[in-house]
């Protein structure tokens, strides 16, 4: 049956469904009760209109607690843990240099997550939101208690991103208890070994929680060896009911293996081999973050976040030049290999954010304000074209000097404020603005076909962000909300200065600008019905992206970085979650659910030449379908993840001898998880990729290619847990 149709019809069902629910119940309404926290049926939900001082009213969210999902945590898997968030675009690679490949909602960009507000329990942990906005780190999901996304409209609350915010929030100490000791090994295909150990606790005013997580594989493809080490601790010191303050460290070492990016040839002959051998990358990370919670009465409260990042990105390998085709092999002339590249770049940021929030009553309503300002200063030092050694392992050292020795900064101030006007008991309205202030600079010199070129450059901006809100409540658990926010995403540290060679740029770069729109339902009944369906809008102006040009001398085609032209990303998304045996009988120990998680994404260009042309990377359909069911002590989910085609570029081009360019073809795959769980004991065991299908998600003419990055085939995995 056609997919779109089957959807529709499931949430027609469903939501007639929901109707006849709230009618039924009618008579049976209780007293008003105020929920604090969240709801959510089979671990997906969606956040109420606050929480810790943040106002989520008339915006599109969604929390997914982890702890609830039959997934393989081990790994990361995020198309089985934030899969069923509609429009997620997710990058599925091997060796790609970070522990989340990335994602993106709505047909932005999703390599590394540059177009989100990466975040872990409320504190960014991205290099450089504005300069270097790429995550490399994200807690591993072992620790992870819940997820929470806004769509574009947290642009106000967090930052200026068209992509909306992602927030993993860990675990905390154990209440009540002095120490507690949590394990977990995990076995899989491919060499894949994974332990996680946590502990934590109370004692007095004290709280405590830590883990560490050792993560090995050898790969799905040769040459594709990794072992990562993450690593977490905090401490809490509660000095009242009404304050508390504490320290967070997290870090991540790791050593990874890159196979490299393959042409079109190649992969279509064999899309699990590799040319790349002496491709090796590292990406140490350090996080410390201060805070101090404070609520002086019933009404307010205040918090203060400081984080600073210190970290670096490193890499040799044999470069992109000449593309996905060329072999690195021994050169007869010398009968060594040629000299490889070494680049470099450290990572320094400081933020601080403070955040109040009052209520206050206006007329006869309760009324609610929330503000603050975020402070940040970052630098990030840049060294590349360091010509490496000849041999194959792990060696960062070079001969002679760097082609790019470059220094940049970023100094942002923002102050934010929203507001909750309620009208009645069920309407609400939230306008709000943000100003930014930014200051970009640009120190150091490029040798360029053995010319140096010093660059010394700075920009400062000032721009203002506006938006509202709107949410309608009904009687029963159930809303239709609405918002327009503007967005915006200056020029970054790659846009200026683009990693590797095979990519030129224009000189005439400029920010870009637009704004996000949602209008839609959802409800929560019991414990049975999970719906929210919407329409979305995003505008997105002066966009930067690459085009295929061709060089009149050579006749060879290179990319182009540019201001692409704008373009419009319009749709729908859609999530229904229906419980069967629940429905029939609330009092059930079993579970049986069906739930469906829909995107329809119309991204394309509105003016300049590529006018009708589908936005890179866009896929239009993006449906992920499964099938829950949970009794006492086990649970099993069944998971079909199909995505759309794609254009690695804005020309659409289906075949290009160059890396970025081309069809991504679209895909379905199909998953299955498994849990057990006895007292404080639990087995887990699980297939990837159950039908073992051949596919990619990413073309890039930089690392870990240049070429198409195969995603990983058909894996197993089995693990044991205890809790003591």
């Amino acid at each position: 049956m056609n997919i779109k149709k089957l959807t529709a019809c499931l949430i027609t069902l469903l939501c007639f469904k929901a109707i006849k629910a709230q009618q039924k119940d009618s008579s049976k309404l209780l007293k008003e009760v105020i929920v604090t926290g969240y709801q959510t049926v089979n671990g997906v939900g969606h956040l109420l209109e606050m929480k810790d001082g943040i106002i989520y009213a008339g915006k599109k969210n969604e929390i997914i607690v982890v702890d609830s999902l039959d997934a393989n945590k081990a790994i990361n898997n995020t198309r089985q843990i934030l899969g069923r968030i509609p429009g997620l675009n997710i990058v599925e690679t091997e060796s790609s240099g970070f522990t989340a490949n990335g994602i993106a909602t709505r047909g932005l960009n999703p390599t590394q997550s540059i177009e989100m507000n990466t975040r872990q329990n409320g504190y960014n942990i991205s290099a450089d939101v504005y300069g270097y906005n790429e995550a490399y780190y994200i807690p591993p999901m072992e620790a992870v208690k819940r997820i929470e996304m806004v769509r574009g409209a947290s642009s106000l609350q967090f930052g200026a991103q068209f992509g909306g915010l992602v927030n993993y929030v860990t675990a905390d100490a154990p209440k009540d208890k002095p120490f507690q000791f949590i394990t977990s090994q995990t076995l899989g295909s491919f060499g894949m070994y994974n332990f996680f150990n946590s502990i934590g606790g109370n004692y007095k005013k004290i709280s405590y929680y830590g883990f560490i997580q050792y993560k090995s594989m050898d790969g799905y493809r040769p040459n594709s060896q990794q072992w990562q080490l993450s690593g977490f601790g905090k401490i809490q010191y509660t000095a009242s009911p009404k304050l508390n303050m504490g320290i967070e460290y997290s870090l991540l070492r790791n050593k990874i293996h890159m196979p490299g990016g393959l042409s079109d040839s190649l992969y279509n002959a064999n899309p699990k081999i590799s040319i790349r051998a002496r491709n090796w990358l590292k990406s140490p990370w350090n996080i410390i973050s201060t805070y101090i919670n404070f609520n002086p009465n019933d009404h307010t409260i205040f918090s203060l976040k400081t984080t600073y990042i210190f970290s670096n990105r490193s890499l040799v390998w044999r470069n992109e030049d000449g593309g996905g085709n060329v072999l690195d092999d021994i050169d007869p002339a010398t009968n060594q290999y040629v000299p490889r590249e070494v680049e470099s770049e450290n990572m320094h940021s400081i933020a601080s954010e403070a955040r109040i929030s009052t209520n206050y009553t206006l007329g006869k309503n309760k009324s609610t304000i929330a503000g603050g300002i975020r402070l940040t200063y970052a630098w990030f030092k840049r060294l590349e074209g360091g010509e490496g050694t000849t041999n194959s392992d792990f060696d960062l050292s070079i001969t002679g000097e760097w082609e790019k020795n470059l220094d940049f900064t970023t100094t942002n101030i923002a102050p934010f404020v929203e507001n909750i006007f309620r009208i009645g008991k069920r309407f609400t309205i939230t306008p709000g603005i943000r100003f930014e202030y930014l200051k970009s600079t640009a120190n150091g010199y490029v040798i360029d076909d053995r010319y140096e070129i010093t660059t010394n450059k700075s920009k400062n901006r000032y721009f203002f962000l506006s938006g509202i809100g709107m949410e309608y409540k009904s009687k029963y658990n159930s809303s239709i909300y609405g918002n327009i926010s503007q967005a915006y995403r200056p020029i970054d540290y790659n846009q200026l200065q683009p990693f590797g060679v095979t990519s030129k740029i224009d000189p005439n770069l400029k920010d870009a600008y637009g704004y996000n729109a949602d209008l839609g339902y959802r409800t929560t009944i019991k414990n049975y019905l999970n719906v929210d369906i919407s329409l979305f809008y995003l505008a997105y102006n002066n966009r930067i992206g690459e085009v295929i040009k061709t060089d009149p001398t050579t006749g060879l085609d290179y990319g182009y970085r540019t201001n692409i032209a704008g373009s419009v990303h319009k749709g729908l998304e859609a999530y229904v979650e229906f419980n069967i045996l629940k429905y029939l009988n609330q009092k059930s120990k079993h579970g049986l659910s069906i739930f469906n998680s829909f995107a329809y994404i119309n991204a394309k260009y509105t003016s300049g030449e590529f006018k009708g042309n589908r936005v890179e990377a866009a896929a239009k359909e993006i449906e992920r379908a499964g099938i829950i069911y949970d009794s006492k002590g086990f649970s099993s989910t069944f998971q079909v993840n199909y995505v759309g085609d794609a254009f690695g570029d804005a020309t659409n081009t289906k075949v290009s001898g160059n890396p970025i360019a081309g069809y991504i073809p679209a895909y379905t795959v199909l998953d299955f998880s498994a849990t057990y769980k006895i007292n404080n004991y639990s087995i887990k065991c699980g297939i990837n990729n159950l039908g073992d299908k051949a596919y990619f998600t990413r073309r890039t003419d930089e690392y870990p290619g240049p070429g198409i990055i195969a995603a990983v085939g058909r894996s197993l995995y089995i693990g044991f847990t205890a809790k003591f």
